[in-house]
């Protein structure tokens, strides 16, 4: 007989089987020692597989990134914000403790201490950053929302993919471009997906969870998490142009645009004719002022491309020259209309 003290039993003392006193004989104690090991090994493997968000590496401050840093920050998340120069970073700073301050009006009206403790708690939370490779040196999770052009995306993954943790997931925000063509950039197609959030990010309840073909399961179940865990409501969506919202709400922004142009309707008659007659909270064109004429552009050029043949996708001249002029929208002061 051997002594079951001879071989390792912490499994069995973390599983409470208390095997120190008995006696086995050597066909007994290998079939333990066998069962115990496939239970550790199970146990482990349960363990490598939950993936949690704690550290969140955020790549780009503008309204999308601050808005996303900010959400993570206030639900006790540790955000790294990374931009190109520390002066585009402290005028995010300052956007995020503004729109903080909106929050702690509505939330802590009746108890400003817990306000400004709130406000402190969540800044403590933000650090910059103007080096990607440093931001992403402890990410759990890495979301970009840099300007909407393919080939930067990819070379920005391409380069955070070797500073990055190996079990760190990466995420864009994109609102149209290809996941898939994004994820060929890295090593980590299957740890790759797209988390499309909606501006303005603290009161838009949706984000658009982006699965590419080769997502993980454990990594879209952990984003699907993470999303609800910064207060928001995840949908799944597919790699295709535009996934669920943008698909059907840009072409729906164009033709409206085409109304105007072919002198069908103004545009504030068309405006407040979806806002009267659909119950929309915006017309057409203050949404496009909204969101940004350059995104709206960018978006269906970038679909263009791909089907150039589809007329939902054909651009209009007004548009194009509004953008040429610099008239974005509400960011730049004057779009379809003037701010």
């Amino acid at each position: 007989a051997i002594a079951a003290a001879d071989f390792d039993l912490s499994p069995a003392k973390a599983l409470g089987v208390g095997l120190s006193s008995l006696q086995l004989t050597k066909t007994q104690s290998s079939q333990v020692k066998m069962s115990l090991a496939a239970l550790t090994f199970i146990a482990s493997r349960g363990m490598a597989t939950k993936m949690t968000v704690k550290n969140l590496a955020m790549i780009g401050s503008g309204q999308m990134g601050a808005g996303i840093a900010q959400v993570a920050a206030a639900t006790g998340h540790k955000v790294v914000l990374c931009d190109t120069a520390g002066d585009i970073l402290e005028k995010a700073k300052a956007g995020i403790q503004k729109s903080l301050r909106r929050v702690v009006k509505k939330k802590f009206g009746d108890d400003p201490d817990k306000g400004i403790e709130f406000i402190a708690s969540t800044m403590a939370n933000i650090d910059t950053t103007t080096e990607p490779a440093k931001a992403v040196v402890t990410a759990d999770l890495v979301v970009e929302a840099i300007p909407e052009n393919l080939q930067l995306k990819q070379e920005l993954f391409n380069t955070l993919d070797k500073f990055a943790p190996a079990n760190a997931i990466f995420a864009t925000d994109t609102s149209s471009l290809s996941i898939t063509a994004m994820a060929s950039s890295t090593q980590r197609q299957d740890k790759f997906a797209g988390l499309h959030f909606f501006n303005p990010v603290p009161v838009m309840k949706l984000v658009e969870v982006v699965r590419a073909p080769e997502t993980s399961d454990d990594v879209y179940e952990c984003l699907m998490a993470f999303c609800r865990a910064v207060g928001k409501h995840p949908v799944t969506c597919k790699d295709t142009k535009g996934y669920l919202v943008n698909r059907l709400l840009v072409p729906y922004l164009f033709e409206a645009g085409r109304l105007y142009e072919r002198g069908d309707g103004s545009k504030e008659d068309i405006d407040t004719a979806m806002k009267l007659g659909a119950g929309y909270p915006m017309g057409p064109f203050e949404l496009a002022d909204h969101v940004g004429l350059d995104t709206c552009k960018g978006i269906v050029d970038g679909w263009q491309e791909v089907e150039p043949d589809n007329p939902l996708f054909k651009p209009y001249p007004l548009l194009n020259k509004l953008v040429a002029e610099g008239k974005l929208g509400k960011k730049t002061g004057e779009g379809f209309y003037k701010y």
